[in-house]
C-alpha cells in the first residue's frame, strides 16, 4: 500500500486490491457453487439437506471467523504507524486464537449437531444429508480458521494476489473431489450431498498449507514472521484481537443467521420451495462476492490511512467503497432479473424448481443493493475500529426488523416463502441506513477534531 493523493490514485489503489480479493472470495464462493450445484444435480432431496447443513454451519463459522478476521484492520493500522515489529506477534496469537475456536467448534458440534438437526425435524433423507455434510466440514475447520488468519495478515500488507492465486490453484482439486465424492466415480465411494462436505475440507487443508508455506519462505512476508513470537504468549495481544473481533464476529454472525433462521423457517415448506430459496440464495450470495471484497481492500486501507493520521484520505475511501458497492449492485441487480430463468437452469433439472427460483430472483435487485450499503458502511466503521455500537445496530436491524417482518409477511398474506425476500431486504436497508449514519457521526465528531490538529 502508499499514500494517494487524489481520487483518481484512491480508485486505481482500491481497484489494485480488490480484484484479486474479489477473485478469492469467488474461489472461495465456488467451493458452495459446486456443493450446490452437483448435489442438486445428484438430486432435490440432497440438496436441501446440503442448504440445511450450510444454513447451520454458515453463521457459526462466518461469525467466528470475524473475529479472526481483526488481525487484518490491527496489523493495517501497525503498518500505518510503522510500528511493524508488531505485527508477528498479532499473526501468532491470531493463530492460537484459531485454534482454540475450532477446539471449541468441534467439541460443541459433537454434542449438540444431533439434537440440533432432531429438532428440525426434517425429512429423513433431508436429515441423513445435512448430518454427513456437517460431519465433512468438520474434519476441515482447524486449517479454515488458520487459512483466515494468514489471510487477513497478507491483505494487511496490501499484497492480495498471492491468495488470490492459491485459490485458483485448490479449484480443480475441489471440483475433482466434489465430482468423485457426490457421484462416486473413479473407484471412490458415492456419497451425495455429504460427499461435498469432506471434499472441501481437503481443499481447506490445501489452501492452508500452501498460504503457510508461503508466507515463512516469501518475502515480504516472511521478515515479518518471527518464530519467537510463537514461544510467547501475551494474553494483552489476544485482548486486543478480542476486543476488536469479537464485536466484528457478532455483526457478522447476527447477518449470518438471520439468513439460516429464515432457511430453517423455509425448511416447514416442501422441498420444492427449499430448493428453490437456496438455490435463490446462492445466485444472489454470488453477486455479493463484489460489494464484500470491495468492503475487505476497504477496512486495510482505511485502517492503514487512519494509522497514518490521514484522516482525509481515510473518510474519502469510505465513500468510494459504498459508492462503487451500490453502482455495481444496481447493474448487477438487473442482469440477474432479466436472465433469472437462464441463471436459474443451472441449479436444477426440475421446471417446478427453476420457476420458483426465478419467481424468487425478482426481489433480487433492491436485495442486493441494500447489502451493499451495509457491507461497505460496515467494513469502513471496521478500519476505524469502531465496532461495538456496529453489532448493536446489526442486531437490530437483523432481530428485530428483518425477522419478524417477513415471519408476518410470509405467514399472515399471501407472499408465502416470498415474504422472507422482502423481509431480507428491509432488514439490510436499515442496516445500511443506521450504519452509514454512524459513519457520518464518526467522521465529523471524533476524527475531524484530531484531522484539525494534524494540520
Amino acid at each position: 500500500m502508499y499514500q494517494t493523493y487524489s481520487i483518481k490514485e484512491k480508485i486505481k489503489q482500491i481497484f489494485i486490491m480488490l480484484i484479486p480479493i474479489l477473485i478469492t472470495q469467488l474461489g472461495m464462493f465456488s467451493m458452495v457453487f459446486f456443493n450446490t450445484i452437483m448435489s442438486g444435480k445428484y438430486n432435490s432431496s440432497d440438496l436441501a439437506g446440503v442448504a440445511i447443513g450450510s444454513s447451520i454451519w454458515n453463521p457459526i463459522f462466518t461469525g467466528l471467523s470475524g473475529i479472526l478476521l481483526a488481525v487484518s484492520p490491527i496489523a493495517a493500522q501497525r503498518f500505518g504507524e510503522k510500528k511493524e515489529g508488531e505485527v508477528s506477534s498479532i499473526l501468532s496469537h491470531g493463530i492460537y486464537l484459531a485454534f482454540m475456536i475450532a477446539g471449541i467448534v468441534l467439541v460443541l458440534g459433537f454434542f449438540l449437531l444431533d439434537p440440533i438437526l432432531d429438532a428440525m425435524d426434517l425429512h429423513e433423507s433431508v436429515h441423513m444429508t445435512a448430518h454427513g455434510y456437517l460431519v465433512g466440514l468438520s474434519f476441515g475447520i482447524i486449517p479454515l480458521f488458520i487459512f483466515n488468519v494468514l489471510r487477513s495478515f497478507i491483505y494487511a500488507l496490501g499484497k492480495t494476489r498471492i491468495v488470490m492465486v492459491i485459490l485458483l490453484s485448490s479449484l480443480p482439486i475441489n471440483f475433482f473431489l466434489n465430482y468423485v465424492l457426490i457421484f462416486g466415480y473413479f473407484g471412490f465411494p458415492e456419497l451425495g450431498g455429504a460427499g461435498a462436505g469432506f471434499a472441501t475440507s481437503v481443499t481447506y487443508f490445501f489452501i492452508a498449507g500452501m498460504t503457510a508455506f508461503i508466507i515463512k519462505t516469501q518475502r515480504p512476508f516472511s521478515q515479518y514472521v518471527n518464530i519467537e513470537s510463537f514461544k510467547r504468549f501475551s494474553a494483552e495481544h489476544v485482548k486486543e484481537i478480542l476486543k476488536i473481533g469479537v464485536p466484528m464476529g457478532l455483526s457478522i454472525f447476527f447477518e449470518t443467521s438471520m439468513f439460516a433462521v429464515v432457511t430453517i423457517l423455509i425448511s416447514r415448506f416442501d422441498i420444492t420451495t427449499i430448493a428453490a430459496y437456496q438455490s435463490a440464495l446462492n445466485i444472489v450470495s454470488f453477486m455479493y462476492m463484489i460489494p464484500m471484497s470491495i468492503s475487505m481492500a476497504q477496512t486495510v486501507l482505511v485502517g492503514f490511512e487512519v494509522g497514518a493520521g490521514r484522516y482525509g484520505d481515510a473518510k474519502a475511501y469510505s465513500w468510494l467503497g459504498i459508492y462503487l458497492s451500490v453502482i455495481i449492485a444496481v447493474f448487477a441487480g438487473v442482469f440477474v432479473i432479466l436472465f433469472r430463468n437462464d441463471v436459474a437452469g443451472f441449479y436444477s433439472n426440475e421446471p417446478a424448481v427453476i420457476s420458483l427460483i426465478g419467481h424468487f430472483l425478482i426481489y433480487a435487485l433492491f436485495f442486493m443493493i441494500s447489502d451493499a450499503i451495509q457491507a461497505t458502511a460496515l467494513a469502513a466503521l471496521r478500519g476505524y475500529k469502531d465496532v461495538n455500537v456496529s453489532f448493536v445496530i446489526t442486531l437490530i436491524a437483523y432481530w428485530l426488523i428483518c425477522l419478524p417482518f417477513g415471519y408476518l409477511l410470509a405467514n399472515y398474506t399471501k407472499l408465502g416463502a416470498s415474504g422472507y425476500w422482502i423481509g431480507l431486504t428491509a432488514g439490510l436497508l436499515a442496516a445500511g441506513i443506521f450504519l452509514s449514519g454512524r459513519l457520518v457521526y464518526i467522521q465529523k465528531n471524533r476524527f475531524s477534531a484530531e484531522m484539525a490538529k494534524a494540520s
